[in-house]
């Protein structure tokens, strides 16, 4: 398992190293530059005050060169500077990520929640009046755009019946620390982990419910059925073992969730987290802010690869590479 772990491991560092260059080059290719967002906002801005930051800022340096010493920033910490918010892309990171991570782990567990007892159902009871309301609410939210779901949860939650709040992650009025801080919290979280989870369910439930439909025809099942096994054991300890290990290897993969979040979400529901910060960072063409937001992105990518296959291979020995 170490060898196998150290591997993979040595095999993302070539990975890291030419995505980083993609991004770094996707982001000098785009039309304008850093300073191409503030010379929007500040059109009194003259053109000799504009080639002083620009050289201030490296921009004419040759790209290898801005590169190198990109990289030699997040090596160290340093995302750059963000000249939008005119603050280090750390900081502005560190006040973002935090809510991300909390909704994209709300919108896993509530997932994982309802599809896995929706699968197993639908699997066990296959043709069923529970397993044909299961395929066809399934249906229904592969069909529904996340935005669509998102708004209409929004209006008829939050401005019709006025349960929850319609924007932000927490009321400005809560004094951070209290419980009534924490309460406003959950409050705000509620109606955009809801919405992420319905529409996220439908991948895990379909693979459960084929997993165990395909599972409990194999021969091995057959054989412990004709030793007399109970069953409910059957089910427990052969049927869903063997078909829980796809939504295992899912697991590693929710990693880019928590961390990407969802740009649609936190836009509609006006959550301040990375997501809504990578949206406005690419209007605003505040490159910085963009080139990290992606390289993180993509460094949780393969760090959510690497944690499905210790996965796979922790609970399934047959496909352990040693």
């Amino acid at each position: 398992m170490l060898k196998f772990i150290l591997r993979r491991i040595l095999v993302m560092i070539p990975q890291l190293i030419i995505l980083s260059i993609l991004i770094f080059l996707l982001a000098k290719a785009m039309p304008g530059d850093a300073l191409t967002g503030q010379l929007a906002s500040n059109p009194k801005m003259d053109a000799v005050t504009i080639h002083e930051l620009k050289q201030k800022l490296g921009l004419f340096d040759p790209l290898y060169i801005q590169y190198g010493r990109w990289i030699k920033g997040l090596l160290h910490g340093d995302l750059g500077l963000s000249v939008i918010h005119q603050t280090s892309v750390t900081h502005l990171l560190a006040g973002k990520m935090g809510n991300t991570i909390l909704l994209g782990f709300a919108i896993m567990v509530l997932s994982y929640l309802i599809s896995i007892p929706l699968g197993i159902i639908g699997g066990r009871w296959t043709d069923s009046l529970a397993d044909k309301m299961i395929v066809g609410y399934n249906y229904l939210t592969f069909a529904t755009p996340l935005f669509i779901f998102a708004l209409l949860v929004l209006y008829i939650f939050g401005f019709v019946l006025g349960w929850f709040p319609t924007s932000g992650s927490v009321d400005i009025r809560a004094e951070d620390g209290t419980f009534a801080y924490y309460i406003s919290k959950f409050n705000h979280l509620i109606l955009p982990a809801f919405s992420g989870a319905i529409v996220s369910t439908t991948v895990t439930i379909q693979y459960l419910r084929n997993e165990i439909i395909d599972t409990k025809i194999k021969d091995f099942v057959k054989t412990a059925r004709a030793k007399g096994v109970s069953e409910s054991k059957v089910y427990t300890r052969h049927i869903f073992r063997n078909s829980l290990l796809p939504i295992a290897a899912f697991l590693g993969y929710e990693i880019v969730y928590l961390i990407g979040g969802s740009v649609f979400l936190e836009s509609i529901y006006g959550y301040p987290g990375i997501g809504q910060l990578f949206l406005t960072s690419i209007m605003q063409r505040d490159f910085s802010v963009v080139t990290a937001l992606v390289m993180i992105s993509g460094l949780a990518t393969l760090v959510g690869t690497l944690v499905s296959d210790i996965i796979l291979s922790a609970v399934d020995p047959r496909i352990r590479i040693e």
